[in-house]
């Protein structure tokens, strides 16, 4: 058997054509939903980059495995500490060794283990193909070596094939060649005028004010990479640029899916396709990041095309780290006790439905917060707001407010306190089933914050003021007093 993993960075799902979008982003990725199961509320348990990826490598979430930050203590797993073997059972029983267990040749084309100096990511693959450029590279050069790679193993059975696309990421480099396809396609309709002058007055990080974090130049070499929007064209242009981004990784993916049916393999290879977050776009004033615990961060996509099983839609709450028991499931194998996974084999094999009554995901590099997706609602509680002043609690109804408009914390409390009772059962059995005695987001704040926030107030606030938004550096100023002492 041979099966691919197609590892989409920062692809947020309803800009997809299989998640229902308006526009032509993914005709490729779209034709193999079709052939398989396709999970709508599919979330990581950590964002962003680097947390996401740990906790689907580890069968774990944040809280157990430490690592969720980009920066500082926080960035790296726990050791396993007393009672290590002679070898870490974490990482031996990880995702990629799992597929060694079954029988797989193991590789991976990808990078991102030196661009976070994460190597454990490595563990379990026989076979590693770097590109060298910390996720600067673009979907042709990971193409071509994807095609070289398989072309020396079509002869080989059971392999199991990784591979990492990272154009969906900031900056945009989709080729100049490639024009904008999009540029007669209306901008999304939530995104009105007046939603648009409500955004640049948005304090904090991202802002259309402020593309690039806490400034607004553009990145040499990369036109496609606004610095800031300072007009509806220019905002229009952000959106167009990231699904452009999207369009041109999905023609790379096909090239690869041509080359599998050409050898007569796609029929009985099985693909999963997913990614470590989304992106928002406007999303609480945010654009071109994935800096929050929002609906829009975490959530994102899981398509699993696998010869044999059911095909469809799947509406369940599931976490990313949940594909590690699935897999051991239905490969027989047995399961490790550190995973905080939950199987979801019988949807692929029965059908039936395995999602969870609710989820806890978490930011620690951007800002500090843990959120709670449960019924069509989300609740988000803020420790450190990463400079956007954000309240302590918001709430929003996804049905009816999926790009989180409307605080609803103070009108529903009763939903708060629903929200805030499972938060505090998560934490109960995450802090029981802990081999530390410590939160790693308490670390995270003790050490002054997350990674993306520290020591930038200061210019921030200058900037602030000398672009229309003094009120705000005011409060900045208030709430963060820490940052203005050295």
């Amino acid at each position: 058997m041979k099966f691919l993993m197609l590892d989409l960075d920062t692809l947020r799902p309803d800009h997809l054509g299989c998640y229902g979008y308006y526009r032509h982003t993914s005709p490729n990725l779209d034709a193999i939903a079709s052939d398989g199961m396709r999970f709508d509320n599919y979330h990581c348990s950590d964002a962003p980059c680097l947390p996401s990826r740990a906790s689907l490598v580890t069968g774990s979430f944040g809280i157990h495995n430490g690592a969720i930050n980009h920066g500082d203590t926080t960035a790296d797993l726990r050791i396993f500490g007393e009672g290590r073997d002679f070898h870490d059972s974490v990482l031996e029983n990880n995702l990629f060794f799992l597929f060694r267990r079954a029988g797989f040749y193991t590789a991976t084309i990808s990078s991102f283990a030196e661009r976070h100096s994460s190597y454990w990511f490595n563990a379990g693959f026989h076979e590693v193909i770097n590109c060298g450029e910390r996720g600067d590279e673009t979907a042709d050069e990971v193409l071509s070596l994807t095609m070289k790679w398989l072309e020396s193993n079509k002869e080989r059975d059971n392999w199991f094939l990784h591979i990492n696309m990272w154009d969906p990421h900031t900056p945009y480099r989709a080729p100049a060649e490639m024009g904008n396809p999009f540029a007669d396609s209306p901008m999304p309709e939530w995104i009105t005028p007046e939603v648009f002058e409500k955004h640049k007055k948005h304090v904090g990080p991202h802002s259309v004010n402020e593309l690039g974090m806490y400034w607004d130049t553009s990145p040499v070499g990369y036109p496609r990479q606004a610095g800031k929007a300072s007009t509806i064209k220019e905002l229009k242009d952000v959106i167009d640029n990231y699904d452009c981004d999207i369009l041109y990784m999905d023609s790379r993916i096909g090239k690869i899916i041509d080359y599998l049916k050409q050898n007569d393999f796609y029929d009985d290879c099985a693909i999963i396709v997913t990614s470590d977050h989304g992106e928002n776009m406007g999303e609480l004033g945010i654009y071109s990041e994935h800096g929050t615990a929002d609906e829009i961060t975490t959530r994102i996509p899981m398509i699993i095309k696998w010869p044999g099983m059911r095909t469809g839609v799947d509406k369940g709450l599931h976490y990313s780290l949940d594909l590690l028991p699935t897999l051991a499931e239905i490969f027989g194998l047995p399961s490790y006790q550190y995973w905080d996974g939950k199987s979801y084999a019988p949807t692929l094999l029965k059908g039936a439905d395995c999602g969870r009554e609710y989820l806890v995901v978490s930011q620690g590099s951007h800002v500090c917060q843990r959120s709670v997706r449960f019924d069509h609602y989300i609740y988000i509680h803020t420790y450190h707001d990463g400079y956007h002043l954000f309240p302590r609690e918001m709430l929003f109804d996804l049905q009816n407010d999926y790009h989180e408009q409307y605080n609803l914390a103070d009108t529903h409390p009763e939903l708060c306190e629903k929200a805030c009772r499972y938060l505090v059962n998560w934490l109960h059995d995450m802090m029981m089933t802990s081999r530390t005695d410590s939160d790693p987001m308490w670390t995270v704040i003790r050490e002054g914050g997350p990674y993306h926030a520290k020591g930038n107030l200061p210019q921030y606030c200058e900037r602030l003021e000398k672009t229309g938004r003094k009120a705000g550096a005011e409060k900045l100023r208030k709430i963060h007093p820490e940052e203005f002492r050295h």
